[in-house]
């Protein structure tokens, strides 16, 4: 059993660490968020110590190693722009850390968390846990099996709607989520590089607040992408079903179904952590590069191979007859 704390236990996807520490039978000892609308604790640790101060967290922390009750890890579920320095907190308190993605906001803070890694002893990894989907396990065994030289062709489509609030909180500032790309689509991205190598090119056709396409070049793969937040791009079938999130992968033209399949992976991907194979922020590096250069890209328009939503992303665009 290992000693756990959480930073951001207020936050949307900390429900699944906390069902994952419990489920891999450890225990949370103390949970820190600025906003205090946390009962969620009572469903998994409500012995758990809680704080709305970073201070008054940090002297607990300190203080249970004096009782023989050392945190083992931290699991940092805050806003993306503070993975970053709440990773460090956690590795210099003494413990190995668990940080939701991104793990940071830009490729060079990766080298940076390395070195704090190596001045402390400790190890920070996160969540990729797309690699753990048996879909894309299956996925990635049958590319392995063909030609090193065949080239594949992917459209990806994913629509998650969000409502106003969305833009009055953290993620709609690209300073502090990294924009749509990295906000939703960082898990994406790592997995196409995971599966199909390394990214050679990145263009960049339509980028905003609420939608991002573009065309990347990798080893072994060309991808279409469309990323999107706005209820308004869904598919009509999508919207008479009363869904709010669609998510489609075409490869070579067939259909790629990993739609189901998620609410454990979480979970899976402590098991990972606890028996010494869990992802390292190392192996995020190069999903990091990709969205940072997406951020950082001045969109060319519609021109060259663009993905079909990007000229005109409506819910009765004839792509989706395709679906």
């Amino acid at each position: 059993m290992k000693n756990f704390a959480i930073i951001g236990v207020g936050g949307y996807v900390a429900p699944r660490h906390l069902k994952a520490i419990k489920d891999t039978g450890n225990r949370l000892l103390s949970a820190y968020d600025r906003c205090d609308s946390v009962g969620i604790l009572d469903s998994y640790f409500p012995d758990a110590a809680f704080f709305t101060e970073q201070e008054l967290f940090d002297r607990h922390n300190s203080l249970l190693k004096g009782r023989g009750e050392a945190l083992d890890f931290v699991s940092v579920c805050t806003p993306n722009y503070l993975h970053d320095a709440h990773t460090r907190y956690g590795l210099r308190l003494g413990a190995d850390v668990i940080c939701e993605k991104p793990v940071v906001l830009n490729p060079w803070n990766v080298d940076a968390l390395e070195r704090v890694e190596e001045e402390t002893g400790h190890r920070a990894y996160t969540i990729l846990q797309l690699r753990l989907h048996p879909s894309v396990l299956a996925l990635r065994e049958k590319v392995s099996r063909e030609p090193q030289n065949r080239i594949f062709d992917i459209d990806l489509t994913y629509i998650t709607s969000r409502g106003k609030w969305y833009y009055a909180s953290w993620k709609g500032d690209d300073r502090k989520s990294g924009g749509v790309a990295t906000n939703i689509g960082v898990h994406f991205y790592d997995m196409l590089v995971w599966i199909f190598g390394p990214i050679t090119k990145s263009v960049v056709h339509v980028a905003s607040h609420d939608r991002v396409a573009g065309y990347l070049e990798l080893q072994r793969a060309r991808v279409r992408y469309f990323l999107s937040i706005n209820a308004e791009h869904l598919p009509a079938e999508e919207v008479r079903k009363g869904k709010r999130t669609f998510r489609a992968i075409y490869v070579d033209g067939e259909e790629f179904e990993f739609s189901n399949g998620f609410t454990e992976l979480h979970t899976k991907s402590y098991e990972e952590i606890m028996a010494g194979r869990g992802f390292r922020i190392s192996e995020a590096r190069q999903c990091i590069q990709a969205v940072h250069d997406i951020r950082n890209a001045k969109p060319v328009g519609l021109v060259g191979d663009y993905h079909p939503l990007a000229r005109e992303p409506l819910a009765m665009h004839p792509f989706f007859s395709n679906y």
